[in-house]
Order: C-alpha cells, then structure tokens, then sequence
C-alpha cells in the first residue's frame, strides 16, 4: 500500500526521545528568552488577557458556553503565540530580537500557518458547541454562573454529567494538542508540508508519552494559574510558555535535513 506524500515527508527528518523531566527544562530555558526581550511577550499575553476578559463579560450569565469557549480558546492558543516562537528563533540565531520580529512572522505570506489556525479554529469552535449542547441538553437545572456549574454539573448527586463532559473535552483535546505540540513552531522554521508537520507532532508524542503527558499538564496548569488570577497572569503565562514550546520543539525534532525560512 502506497504511503501519503505527506507521511513520507516527515520521515525526511528525526525525531528525538527526551528525559520525562525535559518539560522543567523547556519552561528555564523559555523564561530566559522572555526575560531577554519581554515586550512582544507582554504585549501577546495582555492581548490574549484583554481578550479572555471580554469573553468573561460577555457571557457571565451564560457559563455553559463561557466553559466551553474557554476550553476552545485553549485549543486554538498556540497558532496565536506564532510571533513569539519567532522571537525565540531570533535569539536563538542572531542573539537578539524586538518587536518586529513577532509582527513580522503575522505577514499573510505563509497560507500553511493560515490553513493550520483556522483548522484548530474550528476544532474550537467544535468544541465550544459540543460543550454547550451537553451541558444545556443534560443538566438538570440552569446554569448561569460558575456557582450554579460547580453545583449542578461538577457536585451533582445524580448522573454522571461532568464526567462526562470531562471525558469529551479529553478526546478531543488530546489529539489536537498531538497534532501541534510541534507542528507550528515546525512550520514557521522549515519548509514543510502542514500534513507532515502534523505527522511529526504525532511521532514526537508517541517517541515520548510520559514527558509529553507531562509538558501537557503543566501547560494546562499554568494556564489555569493565569486564567484564575482574573487573567492578568495570561499576560506572563502565555509568553513564558511560548518561549518554552520553541525549546520543546528544538528539542524534539532534528530539523538538520530541511531548509530553513528566513
């Protein structure tokens, strides 16, 4: 049976096997690069907090999609840290970076970056809509506010509701987060195909189980940190994991045989 291009396109290039303890490493290594040009980090994550915020606002009284529409938002964070994984890149080879390193890696002359966001774009919105079908369909009372959800949907006597919802958000967070953990760093640094960027995402999970579960767990819950500090934490989260993922992908994938973009 004949392979896809694609799969045979990544397999032009290694990946690589990583101590389980790595992630802690990729998160030292991703502080420093923010601390060595803070702006367009602090810039990417107030946005991202001024952005959460509105969300918030606009549907305190409507928690079942305000819950879902977080979880998608978590889905699509990576694409929209693109300029910060080009920040990292300039440290990495010239020692020095500024603000218009990250807007110029949002020039629209990269459809592949474009094609990727707006497929993560609609496993978000996928998401959000599943979540909020299933929590109107089957709670058994309304809920309105975070109170009402922790109340009727995670203390519930009766039924399984959260758990269920839990399990849903697992499957489909879990591939997504295995077909990008790599892939968009992979696409703004090589000339790759977005199916082969997939793939190689893909093969860096599976070389790497237990140290990728980690590195999702602590991406899950420093995100939580910052989205429970009224999301002003978004403002340092976001960048220092940014920064971290650049080094997660360094890490992972031997990129010696492929071209790199200027």
């Amino acid at each position: 049976m004949r392979e896809s291009p694609a799969l045979v396109e990544s397999r032009r290039f290694g990946t690589r096997r990583v101590p389980v303890l790595r992630p802690l490493g990729w998160l030292a290594a991703g502080w420093r690069d923010f601390m060595r040009c803070p702006l367009p980090g602090v810039l990417h994550g107030l946005a991202l907090a001024l952005f959460g915020g509105t969300l918030f606002w606009l549907a305190r009284d409507q928690f079942w999609l305000l819950s879902g529409a977080f979880s998608g938002f978590l889905l699509v964070a990576p694409v929209l840290a693109t300029g910060l994984y080009a920040v990292s890149r300039a440290l990495q080879r010239e020692g020095r970076a500024r603000l218009a390193t990250a807007l110029a890696a949002w020039r629209p002359r990269d459809s592949r970056l474009v094609v990727f966001g707006v497929l993560l774009a609609f496993a978000g919105t996928g998401w959000v809509m599943t979540s909020a079908a299933l929590i109107t369909g089957l709670a058994p009372a309304p809920v309105r506010n975070p109170v009402e959800f922790l109340r009727v949907v995670v203390l519930a006597d009766q039924g399984h509701l959260f758990e269920v919802w839990l399990l849903l958000g697992g499957v489909l967070a879990a591939p997504v987060f295995a077909s990008s953990v790599v892939a968009i760093p992979l696409l703004l640094d090589r000339e790759v195909g977005v199916l082969a960027a997939v793939f190689t995402s893909w093969r860096v999970v599976m070389d790497n189980p237990v140290a990728m579960a980690l590195w999702a767990g602590l991406i899950m819950g420093l995100t939580l940190l910052g989205m429970a500090s009224l999301m002003l934490g978004l403002a340092i989260v976001v960048p220092w994991l940014a920064h971290a993922s650049w080094h997660a992908y360094r890490d992972l994938v031997d990129t010696s045989g492929l071209v790199a973009r200027p």
